[in-house]
């Protein structure tokens, strides 16, 4: 009996002690709870996303507050926005692969490399109807005089003989030095010769072929002539160009040995180059000569060389004058 009226007492006590005590006051609503207490609608907050539009991948355009920051399922604005770009990306690079890959296999049409300046002095594999038919082409354009086909025609006699003149050094005991220039002007001029002929044959023109003691055969019927105008008849091209040797001056070429074939080598050689020069000088005062390119480049060629050859073997002359004699 007294424990129950203790535990009365007790919540009694409890009771009136709660009473007593001070209420707690509820904290104030904030601006946005207050609204949606008294069901006014929440303020606007403006936010951003990016517009992941074909047409822009990299800027953002600003949406209405109104907008959505989620989707049915949870989805925030900024995940949809890197997902779609994700995707967009993705999409980019596969094409970009697959560009590649087809380029790889297909290859891209190659550029084609400029062609090479064809080389007229060098003898080509098309058939003689083409050549003539180049020949032809070319004249029409720069037409070939007379004067042009005398040149190539008696220049041909005159390397035959400058070339048989040089086959001596090996035999007739010529020195180093001569031998060396000796073989310098039979590679020289044998090439040139091929080059002279092929130019008259493309032209259809009497091709003279040199024997190895450097006498020139020509056709019969064809006529040669002592200068760049004027005709002479004849089947054989002796001494009538400038500089030629006659056949006396060969004799006494073969006859020398030593030091004394040096010396009339380098004598005679000289008298033929001057020769060949003054060829040239003639071919270029006549009236519309050399406007062949193949005519004009070996006549400055001819020039050239044997202008530079003379000055060689002049000190080569003098070398052998004032050589002391051998003890």
């Amino acid at each position: 009996m007294a424990r129950a009226d203790e535990r009365d007492g007790g919540m009694a006590e409890l009771r009136g002690g709660r009473r007593g005590a001070p209420r707690r006051a509820r904290p104030e609503l904030t601006a946005p709870r207050r609204a949606a207490a008294s069901g006014a609608a929440e303020p606007a907050v403006a936010t951003y996303r990016r517009d992941v539009s074909p047409y822009n991948l990299t800027g953002g355009s600003r949406v209405s507050a109104s907008a959505p920051t989620t989707d049915p399922h949870g989805m925030s604005a900024l995940r949809r926005t890197r997902a779609r770009g994700s995707a967009a990306t993705t999409a980019a690079l596969l094409v970009a692969g697959a560009t590649l890959v087809a380029a790889c296999r297909g290859g891209a049409p190659a550029t084609a490399a400029p062609a090479p300046a064809p080389d007229r002095s060098a003898p080509t594999p098309m058939g003689e109807a083409a050549a003539i038919a180049r020949a032809r082409a070319d004249s029409a354009r720069l037409p070939y005089t007379e004067a042009d086909v005398h040149f190539m025609t008696m220049m041909i006699g005159h390397h035959a003989q400058a070339i048989a003149m040089s086959r001596m050094a090996p035999s007739h005991g010529a020195s180093p030095a001569v031998q060396t220039l000796a073989e310098r002007i039979i590679n020289a001029q044998r090439d040139e010769i091929r080059t002279m002929q092929r130019w008259l044959r493309d032209r259809e023109k009497p091709v003279p072929e040199p024997d190895a003691d450097g006498k020139v055969a020509m056709p019969a019927g064809h006529d040669m002539g002592h200068d760049m105008s004027r005709g002479m008849a004849g089947h054989e091209m002796t001494g009538m160009m400038p500089g030629m040797l006659t056949p006396e001056q060969m004799r006494q070429l073969d006859q020398a040995r030593g030091p004394e074939f040096d010396r009339l080598f380098l004598a005679f050689m000289i008298q033929h180059h001057k020769g060949a020069v003054t060829m040239v000088q003639q071919l270029f005062s006549s009236y519309g000569a050399a406007q062949d390119e193949t005519v004009f480049k070996f006549a400055n060629d001819v020039n050239v060389d044997q202008t530079t050859e003379i000055a060689r073997m002049e000190r080569m002359r003098m070398d052998l004058m004032f050589e002391r004699p051998a003890p």
